[in-house]
């Protein structure tokens, strides 16, 4: 970390209230503003993940032809909600500094495709992240052992620290 840049905060968010949750918590408890010299400005970046579009045969199980149009209709739906997230985050960030006055935090937004326990992963050491913020559904040990968990996994394979904040 370069101390005249500040802390590189990545925030990885989706559609649930618990990214949202976990982001303003992250901009009202733990970023830092930036006063000069003396505290510079964290940088927050915001990661949505993309699932992988699915891959399809020509013909579907039940032998139906599965067009291009229908692949690429999928793929728009989930470029259309990655926007939604990603804006909603930037408008709660905005937001945030609007509230506050005079606050420096550097918002950075980047969108990616895959598995999001892996590319969350990558993503950290690819943008050189300091800290990693992330929201938990505060599944109890069976549902997570069951469904798998994309927190329990970043806290295992991240190579920085992992902040998880958890709804109330």
């Amino acid at each position: 970390m370069d101390p005249a840049e500040g802390r590189r905060i990545l925030v990885a968010v989706d559609e649930g209230d618990e990214s949202v949750h976990a982001l303003r918590w992250c901009l009202t408890n733990f970023a830092t503003r930036g006063d000069g010299e003396l505290a510079p400005p964290d940088t927050i970046l915001l990661l949505y993940v993309r699932p992988t579009p699915p891959t399809y045969s020509v013909l579907d199980a039940s032998g139906y032809l599965f067009v291009n149009e229908a692949t690429a209709a999928i793929d728009g739906y989930s470029r259309a909600v990655a926007d939604a997230v990603v804006d909603k985050a930037q408008k709660l960030c905005a937001l945030h500094s609007k509230e506050n006055g005079e606050v420096k935090v550097k918002v950075d937004v980047k969108v990616a495709v895959g598995d999001a326990r892996s590319v969350i992963c990558d993503m950290v050491d690819k943008l050189g992240a300091d800290v990693l913020v992330m929201g938990s559904h505060g599944y109890g040990f069976f549902k997570r052992a069951l469904l798998g968990s994309v927190s329990d996994y970043c806290v295992r394979n991240a190579n920085c620290p992992v902040l998880i904040v958890k709804l109330k």
